[in-house]
């Protein structure tokens, strides 16, 4: 793995608070839990809410840079993401619901192009994709 180009990085630290986990990546560090209804203690977003929160910002992130680029006059971009696992869909699959809000001085082929990027970015990609998740016990 360490010739390979590794994209993002997090460690995990749960130290016997039930479902309360510290999650840290680079110098940032956040509080995970489960909701009150899971049997956590709700300190903080949950896993999926982060799965969310990656989506979510990507779209915004991939937005941003595409009108910069282009010098599109964009002043707010709103992305909301909602999860639904796969049980609770007739399609059987897990869906992510996103909706978009921008504002700003943009014409409707602008929009339109702004929503083809949105389904583009990394993570979008990434999701749509078949995945590898490789686990090994450290001795």
């Amino acid at each position: 793995m360490a010739s390979n180009k590794i994209l993002g990085s997090a460690s995990a630290e749960n130290t016997g608070e039930l479902y309360k986990t510290t999650v840290r990546s680079g110098d940032h560090s956040f509080t995970v839990d489960e909701p009150e209804e899971f049997g956590g203690a709700d300190a903080g977003p949950s896993p999926a809410d982060f799965l969310c929160m990656s989506l979510a910002s990507c779209k915004a992130i991939t937005l941003r840079m595409y009108a910069n680029r282009k010098g599109w006059k964009l002043d707010n971009i709103n992305v909301k993401v909602n999860f639904v696992k796969a049980d609770q869909m007739p399609s059987g699959m897990n869906t992510f619901f996103c909706t978009i809000s921008l504002s700003g001085d943009l014409n409707e082929e602008q929009l339109k192009r702004m929503l083809q990027i949105a389904n583009v970015c990394p993570v979008d990609r990434l999701f749509i994709k078949s995945n590898e998740v490789v686990t090994v016990m450290e001795e």
